[in-house]
């Protein structure tokens, strides 16, 4: 994807803002409109970049208690609901394992430490912060879908505002991979209203509306039959026509 036509930010002046509190708003769609909505917030954001490159690798590890609760808390449209995984950036070999917190006012709260690059099991220092975070026992947690895909990371000019573009988007399990082709996800952090970000105009624009997109429920959902998921029925026929999927993400009757 060609990006040379944004300023740069690195890495260091990032720090500026990371949004551990705020609001979150998705977007998604064809890859096809992606260089057209760059072009249009050119002037108005910074791109990272590490090295000179712009897209950048990134690998997930999600972790779940063995009845799933965490996933069959957001198919049941719980509130006050958690997350866990391993983010690794794969160019870096840095990992931090995350723990992400949905309040019922909708806002997301992140915790999150260094953590051992793409390991699986969780160290002693990982283990005491997970206790102190979560409302589980470590014990409970295993390993329930792993995701890789890139990046590109937008940083409005104001630093209010931080924008991730992901591409390239991969889920896998045991012997079950999945890739969604041809989909863009946008993801805008805010410390208060995204609505009102340059980037929310032009996707407005180009009658591109928000929709939420929980890439571990989606992955869960096309990677493991067994589980309920009537709540993403709707959301994986959406994508499947987004993408012009000539194949079902998985068999829905």
């Amino acid at each position: 994807m060609k990006t040379d036509f944004f300023d740069t930010i690195q890495l260091t002046e990032m720090n500026q803002v990371k949004l551990m509190n705020r609001t979150d708003r998705k977007y998604w769609f064809h890859t096809n409109n992606l260089e057209d909505v760059l072009r249009s917030i050119k002037d108005d954001y910074f791109i990272l970049a590490i090295e000179g490159k712009s897209d950048l690798p990134y690998a997930t590890t999600y972790y779940d208690t063995t009845e799933n609760k965490m996933f069959n808390d957001h198919q049941n449209g719980k509130l006050n609901r958690f997350k866990i995984r391993r983010r690794s950036y794969v160019d870096s070999e840095i990992s931090f394992l995350e723990v992400k917190f949905k309040s019922n006012k909708g806002r997301t709260i992140k915790k999150r430490i260094a953590a051992e690059f793409e390991a699986i099991t969780f160290t002693e220092k990982e283990n005491g912060f997970l206790s102190k975070t979560i409302p589980f026992s470590c014990t409970e947690l295993q390993p329930s879908l792993f995701n890789e895909f890139s990046r590109l990371t937008l940083v409005n000019k104001n630093f209010s505002e931080r924008c991730t573009i992901d591409l390239n988007i991969q889920f896998k399990i045991s012997d079950r991979k999945v890739s969604l082709d041809n989909l863009v996800i946008v993801e805008i952090k805010s410390d208060s209203n995204s609505s009102e970000s340059p980037l929310a105009k032009v996707l407005r624009n180009q009658r591109i509306k928000a929709s939420g997109f929980s890439k571990y429920c989606i992955g869960r959902s096309v990677t493991d039959p067994k589980l309920k998921r009537n709540a993403f029925k709707q959301k994986i026929r959406q994508l499947e026509k987004t993408m012009n999927s000539e194949f079902n993400l998985y068999n829905i009757n």
